[in-house]
């Protein structure tokens, strides 16, 4: 029996169902191949790890989703989307997964064909990570009659304001993220090893916590944990060698809950930090205050940038990447929704419900600052998901 009680209601996936199709409308789009895991999870409610094999969920003219997958992969589906006709599930023969002589896309443009819908304007995601130079190739053989058109984004876009239920997925997963901060604190020391450091996070985001009633789920990407002079580099994951006395780590991490995530980052220092780190991280703080501020609907996500930047600007501090970007249900390799950044020249308007990672983290040529902070945009001033002490530890 599916599952959507617990995580969303029927009504609530067929109101997302017919905001998709208005938007394939304005695109003048007939049908909607949909590869993006995150995608196919908020249109239909599929959560499984099957991801690496070829999957899709079609939105055809009328009608339920209709979920495409390895055929062993159906059980998952069965059991996790709102759908309830055997017929919105088609799973492909195993013969098809992972073989030269034949291609998922195969099976799926023969099941479109039967179904007479090999003809007119067909979005797919072409910008994604999930859907292949040769799942296109075989889909536009197939359907030679077919005129395909670029429709990345237009689910994620339809993501972009969170329902009530959604947020109270947010602020789920925030407590999580505040459970692994508060574990890092505690357990770092110089002598710890990353690896055992990394288990002590793992074991806060996942195991469930009898006060707050549920535990974690994986998150999208795995803890960043850089120190000292690797700090520079600011995706570099773990290892086993031990922490060191006189080093700056910044831990970048997610609690998710129900695939809903919420990043932060903050910055420890084994030792008595160089002025350097204290001069930076007086300069984000003010920041991400003045950006915070600017974080009220009917702004542009370039405000926020703007006011950050600005303050970085006057320190004479410069950040050549994006400050932040917006945040919700996602799948590996990425939290982020793919949609809007926080930067100069995004002039997406804020609406109460979108939420975003505030990303301030600066990366100089021997050492990194991360302090960040996760927050939707509501009537007033944006909430705050984690309640934690904004500013970096240190530890001597």
């Amino acid at each position: 029996m599916p599952r959507t009680p617990d995580w969303f209601t029927t009504d609530e996936y067929r109101a997302r169902l017919a905001q998709t199709r208005d938007a394939m409308e304005r695109l003048g789009l007939d049908l909607m191949i949909v590869s993006d895991p995150s995608n196919m999870c908020w249109l239909t409610g599929y959560d499984a790890w099957s991801f690496y094999v070829h999957q899709c969920v079609v939105i055809g003219p009328d009608g339920p989703p209709i979920w495409f997958g390895r055929g062993m992969d159906a059980a998952a589906a069965t059991r996790t989307c709102w759908m309830e006709d055997e017929s919105a599930f088609i799973g492909y023969p195993d013969h098809y997964v992972q073989t030269p002589e034949r291609h998922p896309m195969d099976y799926l443009w023969a099941t479109l064909a039967d179904k007479g819908w090999h003809r007119g304007f067909i979005g797919v995601e072409m910008d994604n990570y999930y859907f292949s130079a040769k799942a296109y190739a075989a889909l536009r053989e197939g359907l030679p009659e077919a005129q395909f058109l670029d429709a990345t984004g237009l689910v994620n876009w339809q993501r972009a304001v969170k329902s009530d239920k959604e947020l109270a997925y947010m602020r789920r997963a925030a407590a999580i993220t505040e459970r692994m901060h508060r574990r890092i604190a505690e357990k770092i020391e110089p002598g710890i090893r990353k690896c055992d450091l990394v288990a002590e996070i793992y074991d806060a985001a996942l195991r469930f916590d009898e006060a707050e009633g549920y535990g974690g789920d994986y998150p999208a990407i795995v803890p960043l944990l850089p120190s000292g002079p690797d700090a520079a580099a600011c995706h570099l994951t773990w290892d086993d060698a031990p922490m060191r006395a006189n080093e700056g780590t910044y831990f970048e991490i997610a609690g998710c809950y129900h695939r809903y995530h919420v990043p932060l980052s903050r910055t420890i220092y084994l030792g008595q930090p160089a002025q350097r780190f204290l001069d930076t991280e007086k300069a984000i703080l003010e920041g991400m205050e003045a950006g915070l501020e600017a974080a009220r609907p009917g702004n542009c996500c370039e405000d926020i940038a703007t006011a950050f930047f600005g303050t970085l600007d006057r320190y004479g501090i410069e950040k050549d990447s994006r400050t932040g970007y917006s945040i919700g249900l996602s799948y590996p390799p990425d939290w982020g929704e793919r949609t809007m950044s926080l930067r100069r020249g995004d002039e997406t308007e804020l609406r109460a419900g979108m939420c975003f990672h505030f990303m301030t983290g600066l990366w100089m040529d021997d050492w990194g600052y991360e302090t960040t902070e996760s927050f939707a945009i509501t009537d007033a001033a944006p909430e705050i998901f984690c309640n934690l002490p904004r500013k970096m530890l240190i530890k001597t």
